[in-house]
């Protein structure tokens, strides 16, 4: 009897392990994944083409270019946010194509959001964003969300911290290399 019982546990646990471990390795779209490579690791992140179509395009756009190879993080305010994007390294740069409109939605701005940087105008994002590494649910509608850290969140918390309430930092990690996961893919 106790056979039997052993016997029909262990047939139980075989039979719904393969859908716990296929759940568990659920694969994300590898179009719109983005690895950022610092010099800590590699930065795994889901872009969200529903929620803001035309920030996750010009992010790709950018990152097809290279354009954020060797960009610094020249505003991180710890328990806030690293700041990158801006090919001046002065918060003050972006890329050459025009701003964008907001595309905000209920995406919150909670650890591991990607969301881009702006100027005063909500239609003025162009190639600057930062990750959110401590909630800041006080940013939701304001900022446009465009992805999510899915691994590595302990390289973004590595990034070297600003000074002062400005974030401003004196010789910045950089972002060594950023590129689109399917891009790698291909040539494998």
């Amino acid at each position: 009897m106790k056979i039997i019982k052993i016997l029909s546990v262990l047939t139980l646990i075989f039979i719904t392990m393969p859908k716990a471990h296929a759940q568990s390795n659920k694969g994300l779209d590898l179009e719109n994944t983005l690895y950022i490579d610092l010099k800590y690791g590699r930065v795994v992140v889901e872009m969200f083409p529903k929620i803001a179509p035309a920030h996750v395009e010009r992010i790709k756009l950018l990152t097809r270019q290279k354009f954020y190879d060797g960009i610094v993080f020249h505003r991180v305010i710890t328990g806030f946010m690293a700041q990158t994007g801006d090919p001046t390294g002065t918060g003050m740069g972006g890329s050459k194509l025009p701003d964008l409109k907001a595309e905000f939605s209920d995406e919150p701005h909670i650890r591991g959001a990607l969301s881009m940087a702006r100027a005063s105008d909500p239609n003025s994002g162009n190639s600057q964003f930062f990750i959110v590494t401590q909630d800041s649910r006080f940013l939701d509608n304001q900022y446009t969300v465009w992805g999510r850290v899915v691994k590595g969140m302990e390289f973004v918390d590595q990034i070297k911290k600003g000074a002062g309430r400005d974030g401003k930092v004196p010789n910045p990690d950089v972002m060594v290399k950023v590129r689109i996961a399917s891009d790698i893919d291909k040539v494998k």
